[in-house]
């Protein structure tokens, strides 16, 4: 089971990010090794918020939290 302290510090690294735009990330569930968030702000409707998930956020906690395989926007 993921460690939610380590996915909330490692999702902490990706908010300011995201504050930029006018946007941001929260938890929205954690199931075995999935991972899932949910955009908001400016990145919740973004057409590029795909590849935000994806390229920043992903990325991002995955190298944090190895133990995640999988993550998914709700």
């Amino acid at each position: 089971m993921l460690d939610k302290k380590k996915v909330e510090a490692a999702l902490s690294k990706v908010r300011p990010m995201l504050a930029r735009d006018g946007g941001d990330v929260e938890l929205a569930g954690i199931t075995d090794s999935t991972v899932q968030v949910r955009l908001t702000g400016a990145c919740g409707h973004c057409p590029m918020s795909t590849m935000t998930l994806r390229m920043g956020v992903e990325r991002v906690i995955k190298a944090e939290v190895p133990e995640i395989k999988e993550l998914i926007a709700v």
